[in-house]
């Protein structure tokens, strides 16, 4: 358990480092100030621009991506390496909680699928080859990022669930239903941040990638970092 506690806590370092917010004051304002209010990549994309997106974007992913392979170097080794591959994914869970929930900006961060595209990549290649496959696709169809991040979230838990029963991880047995858990949490978790997205989808009134922002939807917009 105390394995556990460490592991996410590490994580939660990790994600307090605000990309997007950072970003903006070394520009001198508050994403949140502006656009959706949401401190991710895709707030940042819209009201900055693809250079500031895509900087913001890298330092959300490879946080989770530096927090994992950190875990996975003090724990790889010993009576703790059967379970490295769990022990990651809880530094992973940590990363996301830090970033969405930030206790120093009051809890108000981002919605996480940059740090859970660091999480499956780390995870698993394939996790990330499908789960870009399925952004892309649902994207170029219907213009909708938030449709294409809920996609990923349940893709990426789907896949975990099928090659973690294949054995294709470090985690035993006894542990799997644990390792079931925490993906089934990351996927849940972003769903739930895209909750107000879900419910513009089901009206028609979300806003499409490359439209103008509707009046009415001045916050928390379909940005789903």
């Amino acid at each position: 358990m105390m394995e556990r506690l460490i592991c996410l806590g590490i994580g939660y370092a990790f994600g307090l480092i605000q990309s997007g917010y950072l970003y903006g004051r070394s520009k001198g304002l508050d994403i949140r100030q502006y656009g959706s209010g949401n401190a991710g990549s895709t707030n940042v994309l819209r009201v900055m621009g693809t250079k500031a997106g895509a900087i913001v974007f890298l330092g959300d992913y490879f946080k989770a991506v530096i927090a994992m392979a950190a875990v996975q170097l003090l724990f790889g080794k010993g009576a703790s390496a059967d379970n490295s591959t769990l022990l990651a994914l809880y530094a992973g869970v940590g990363v996301t909680l830090g970033h969405n929930f930030p206790f120093y900006l009051h809890f108000k961060g981002g919605k996480g699928i940059a740090c859970l595209a660091g999480i499956l990549s780390t995870i698993d290649l394939r996790m990330m080859v499908s789960c870009f496959l399925v952004f892309s696709v649902a994207v170029g169809i219907t213009r909708y990022v938030s449709l294409g991040s809920i996609l990923v979230s349940i893709v990426f838990f789907a896949e975990l669930v099928y090659f973690g029963s294949q054995g294709s991880y470090h985690v035993t047995e006894a542990c799997f239903p644990e390792f079931c858990v925490l993906g089934a949490a990351l996927m849940l978790m972003a769903i739930w941040r895209h909750r107000a997205n879900i419910k513009r989808l089901i009206s028609g009134t979300e806003n499409k990638l490359g439209a103008k922002k509707k009046p009415s939807q001045e916050t928390d917009s379909h940005s789903t970092n």
